[in-house]
């Protein structure tokens, strides 16, 4: 629960889009509509995302929202699994297969074949047994203000999150730089500017031009 506690590392994002009035609704749904799933198959192979709660990655109802919506702040997490093979034991295993099937074969060889079928078999005995990879990014995202603070700095993780979040609320977050506090504070833009230590610019609205 690094939102609640601890040290922080994150990035931070402006949210842009609307923001309907009837947004705890909304995206009570759209948080129920697209949480974590486990996959139907325990044969099945690769990443599933999904929403999980911060308190525990095992809690995907988000039925009740003092569980994850605190006044205007929303805080959840996104919960991506991977369940692969371990590369160099699979190697062994299918190795010693075909060995196997050599000995009562009495062949030398074992054609491609035979080592893609072993394969296929060896994968769907394995995969069962194999626990999935987890990996867990929380965020905080300020509604009203329209600001999120993503607990990772990885560039894929930004990049799953950056997606989810789009599909899920149907907004964009765009990367925020320090500097985009100076907007509203254009007396510590000047004295900073001043000073050499910051190059700001102010961007214009429309209606300045």
């Amino acid at each position: 629960m690094g939102v609640f506690k601890g040290t922080l590392t994150v990035r931070r994002y402006r949210v842009a889009g609307e923001i309907p009035d009837d947004f705890r609704t909304l995206y009570q749904e759209a948080l129920t509509e697209n949480a974590f799933q486990e996959p139907f198959s325990a044969t099945h192979e690769g990443e599933v995302i999904g929403w999980v709660q911060v308190h525990n990655l095992l809690e995907t109802d988000f039925s009740n929202m003092n569980q994850w919506l605190y006044n205007n702040f929303l805080v959840a997490a996104l919960r991506v699994d991977r369940k692969v093979l371990p590369s160099k034991l699979f190697k062994a295993w299918l190795d010693k297969r075909c060995k196997e099937w050599c000995a009562e074969q009495q062949r030398d060889h074992c054609p491609a074949r035979v080592r893609s079928e072993l394969r296929e078999t060896l994968t769907l005995e394995l995969l069962p047994k194999t626990l999935p990879r987890v990996q867990l990014f929380e965020f905080c995202w300020n509604i009203l203000d329209g600001w999120v603070m993503f607990l990772s700095t990885s560039e894929s993780g930004n990049d799953k999150f950056r997606k989810a979040f789009r599909t899920t609320f149907g907004l964009n977050l765009l990367p925020w730089s320090p500097l985009d506090f100076l907007e509203n504070s254009p007396d510590m833009a000047a004295a900073l500017q001043s000073q050499g230590l910051s190059n700001f610019r102010r961007t214009r609205s429309s209606n300045e031009y």
